[in-house]
C-alpha cells in the first residue's frame, strides 16, 4: 500500500471510530486537535493553579508533577522525560556507570528490542542479553543460572507482546531478588505499571520497592498527551537529569503534556482497577462468543486478563478482520476491535489488542456477544 493509501485508511478508521457510539475504549490520538485543546483548558484547573507561570526548563508544574509521581511509586526523586525511550536509556546508562556492567538482561520483545531501532546499543552502548524467549517474564532460576553476567535486570511489567501478562507477586519477589544475588540492580519498565495493583494486590509504592529504579508513561493509560518519568534514588535522579539534557530532552516548555498527566493521575488512575475488572467480563463474553460461532479456531489470551488490556487471535489475514471491524464501526456505530495484525504472527493468524476502559464499563457481557457475533458475520 502507498502512503496515500495508508493516509487514507488510517483517516477511514479514525472517522468510524469516532462515529461510533459504542466503543470498548477511546484513545487520545483518537480525537481532534480542537477537542483535546478546549477539553485541556476546561479541566485542568482542577488539577493545577492555572494563574502559575509557565514552566521553564522543568521547574514550576513540571516539578510538581513530579513530586507526585515520585510520592505515588515511593521513591525519593523522579524526573519527567518527554519519552519513555529515553528515559529508559538514561535509566539504564546511569545504573551501567554505577555497577560497572553495560549488559541489560531483559526479555526478547521487550519494548527497546522490538520497537527503538536498537537504540540501547546504537545511542546508550549498552547491551543486550535474553534470560528466558518464553512468552512470559523470566524466572527466578532462569536468572540465577543465565551463563553470563549482566548489570542490569530490566522487567516489563506487564509484557505487552507476551499478551499483557504478569507473573505472581511471589515470582516478581524471587526474581528481583535473584537479581540482586547476582549483584544486578533491577529496573521496571512499568509504562503499563499503573494498572497492576489489580494482579499483585499490592498498592503502586510497594510493587515500585522490588524495584531499583522505576519508569511511567503517562498517555498509554492515563489519557495523557504524552511524557514519561523516571524514579528512583536522588542520586540516580540527579544524574538522570544530566544526561536527559544531553539527549535533548529538556524542553523550553512543557505544560500541556504534563497538565494532561496530572489529570490522568486524578481521574484515570483510581479508575483503573474498574477497567481490569471488566476487561474480565469482556474477555469471558469474547470467549464464550466465539466458542458458539463457527469460527475455525480463536484464543482470547490471557483468558483471564492480567490487566484492562488482552490479546484475541484469529485465524484470518488481518487485511479481512480491519475490513470487517471498519465495516462494521461505519455501519452499525459499533466498534468492536480495532486494528489486527498479521506480523511476527504465525501463517494464518492475525492478532489484536483489546483495551478496556470507562467507555466500556457500559458493555455487557450479552452486548459483547452480540456484537461479537455483527464481526464474525462480516468476516465470512
Amino acid at each position: 500500500m502507498t502512503d496515500t493509501g495508508e493516509q487514507d485508511e488510517r483517516r477511514r478508521r479514525l472517522a468510524a471510530w469516532r462515529g461510533s457510539d459504542r466503543v470498548l475504549w477511546r484513545a487520545s490520538a483518537d480525537h481532534r486537535i480542537q477537542g483535546r485543546l478546549t477539553a485541556l483548558a476546561a479541566d485542568a484547573g482542577q488539577v493545577y493553579d492555572l494563574d502559575d507561570w509557565t514552566d521553564v526548563y522543568g521547574n514550576g508544574v513540571v516539578a510538581e508533577l513530579e513530586r507526585r509521581v515520585a510520592r505515588l511509586l515511593g521513591f525519593p526523586e523522579a524526573v519527567f522525560f518527554p519519552t519513555g525511550t529515553m528515559a529508559q536509556q538514561v535509566a539504564l546508562r546511569c545504573w551501567a556507570g554505577r555497577t560497572g556492567n553495560s549488559t541489560v538482561a531483559l526479555h526478547p520483545t521487550a519494548h527497546p528490542e522490538m520497537h527503538e531501532r536498537g537504540a540501547f546499543t546504537a545511542v546508550s552502548g549498552l547491551r543486550t542479553v535474553h534470560p528466558t524467549t518464553e512468552p512470559r517474564l523470566p524466572t527466578a532460576e532462569e536468572v540465577q543460572d543465565f551463563e553470563e553476567p549482566f548489570g542490569a535486570l530490566m522487567l516489563e511489567l506487564p509484557l505487552r507482546e507476551a499478551g499483557f501478562v504478569l507473573p505472581s507477586w511471589d515470582s516478581l519477589v524471587d526474581v528481583t531478588e535473584a537479581a540482586r544475588e547476582r549483584d544486578a540492580v533491577v529496573h521496571f519498565d512499568g509504562a503499563r505499571l499503573w494498572e497492576c495493583v489489580t494482579h499483585f494486590g499490592r498498592p503502586l509504592d510497594e510493587i515500585a520497592s522490588l524495584a531499583d529504579s522505576v519508569y511511567v508513561s503517562f498517555y498509554k493509560s492515563l489519557d495523557a498527551l504524552s511524557g514519561a518519568a523516571l524514579a528512583g534514588p536522588a542520586d540516580l535522579i540527579a544524574e538522570a537529569r544530566a544526561w536527559r539534557h544531553r539527549y535533548g530532552g529538556l524542553m523550553f516548555q512543557q505544560y500541556p503534556a504534563v497538565l494532561s498527566a496530572l489529570l490522568g493521575l486524578e481521574r484515570e488512575l483510581p479508575r483503573l482497577p474498574s477497567y481490569v475488572a471488566h476487561a474480565k467480563t469482556v474477555a469471558a463474553a469474547l470467549d464464550e462468543g466465539l466458542r458458539e460461532s463457527d469460527a475455525p479456531w480463536f484464543r482470547v489470551h490471557p483468558q483471564i486478563p492480567h490487566t484492562h488490556q488482552f490479546q484475541v487471535w484469529l485465524p484470518y489475514d488481518a487485511d479481512t478482520l480491519n475490513e470487517a471491524a471498519v465495516a462494521q464501526a461505519e455501519e452499525t456505530g459499533v466498534t468492536l476491535f480495532r486494528r489486527w495484525f498479521s506480523d511476527g504472527s504465525p501463517p494464518g493468524l492475525s492478532v489484536t489488542e483489546v483495551t478496556v476502559a470507562s467507555q466500556g464499563l457500559e458493555w455487557s457481557a450479552q452486548d459483547v456477544r452480540e456484537a461479537l457475533k455483527g464481526f464474525l458475520g462480516r468476516v465470512g
